[in-house]
């Protein structure tokens, strides 16, 4: 099937099901089907709608189909020693580029180079009215439309059918190096806030059971420079960085229920007692086990923070923080606009 008759028949297919209010659950590559609330209806596969349809690696730019493979995007980027700076997680060899950015989580690089929606400079979507829509561009001074494209990161295909994405990419990083501390929970966010603050190439913190692990990435001469500022002892991190991305350590693997508690990067510790693995210089805690799921939202929303039910664990509690109402009617008033008919991943963020 040609490109341009894939998306008239995904238009059309949205305008019947729309039409009889009939719901459509967006997939592409299915590794982050655990994600989020149940969803209801007919699969709609993205994964046919693939390929690269423009790359300039002298501009910085590449533009894909939502259905192109995360893993074979990254490797034509590294073969112009290129990447996608906020390391998508990819949880399955299925995985998608629409999907990473549908699901908006970013990996250990987040903090130090910024978030999925930081790097989309334009979008290609169909909403739920089965209108063909595009937002912003192809290069980076295009910014018409910037935030528009940036809705979309994160919105879990509730507002739109993504089906070509254009973002900036960085170039890898010539050398990188991590360093190992002895510290307590406490010690360990503070050293990594104290860090941020100095002009060091940090691109990764992640602390657990009282050892913190800093990964420096940069010219060579800049990381040299860091090691010996920083002490600490040189380590071989071997794939321990992907691992941490993919959750592949057995901090990920041997929980059954697992928060993903996002908070102000100093705050002081949270879940006492549970086991923790803590990411981004303290902005993302990582909590194995029960908690309870109450208390520590109220305590995280005083704080500007949210608690999220990442796997497994009791659903009936909702997966996502409850939003205020003044932040819910944005929500309902962005959904109203986008898929009247509340048709797409119905239910996968909260319940409309």
């Amino acid at each position: 099937m040609a490109k341009d008759d894939f998306i008239a028949g995904l238009c059309e297919r949205i305008r019947e099901h729309a039409s009889r209010r009939q719901a459509l659950r967006i997939r592409g590559g299915g590794s982050k089907d655990f994600y989020g609330e149940r969803t209801e209806g007919e699969v709609l596969d993205m994964s046919p709608y693939a390929g690269i349809v423009a790359y300039e690696p002298r501009e910085l730019v590449v533009t894909v189909r939502a259905g192109t493979r995360l893993a074979d995007l990254e490797a034509a980027l590294a073969a112009e020693r290129q990447m996608l700076a906020f390391e998508p997680p990819h949880f399955g060899p299925g995985a998608t580029i629409g999907g990473a950015v549908a699901a908006g989580l970013s990996g250990p690089r987040r903090p130090y180079a910024g978030a999925v929606r930081d790097f989309v400079l334009g979008t290609r979507i169909v909403n739920g009215k089965g209108e063909d829509l595009a937002f912003g561009g192809r290069v980076i001074k295009n910014v018409a439309g910037y935030d528009v494209s940036r809705l979309m990161a994160g919105a879990l295909g509730t507002l739109g059918v993504i089906t070509e994405i254009s973002f900036k990419v960085l170039p890898l990083p010539a050398a990188e190096a991590t360093l190992e501390f002895e510290m307590d929970e406490e010690r360990a966010t503070e050293q990594s806030n104290l860090w941020a603050g100095q002009p060091l190439p940090l691109s990764a913190t992640a602390w657990q059971d009282g050892r913190l692990r800093v990964r420096i990435s940069g010219a060579p001469p800049a990381v040299e420079a860091a090691k010996k500022k920083m002490g600490g002892f040189e380590v071989e991190a071997g794939d321990y960085w992907r691992d941490l991305r993919e959750q592949r350590l057995p901090f990920f693997t041997g929980a059954s229920v697992l928060w993903r508690l996002s908070v102000p990067q100093s705050a002081a510790p949270v879940a006492k007692g549970s086991a923790q693995l803590i990411e981004w210089g303290g902005g993302v805690r990582w909590v194995a086990g029960p908690i309870n799921a109450l208390d520590v939202r109220s305590s995280l929303q005083r704080m500007g923070g949210h608690a999220t039910l990442f796997r497994g664990g009791d659903g009936t509690i909702g997966v996502f923080q409850p939003l205020q109402p003044a932040l819910m009617k944005i929500h309902r008033r962005l959904k109203d606009a986008f898929d009247p008919a509340g048709i797409l991943n119905r239910g996968r963020m909260y319940a409309f």
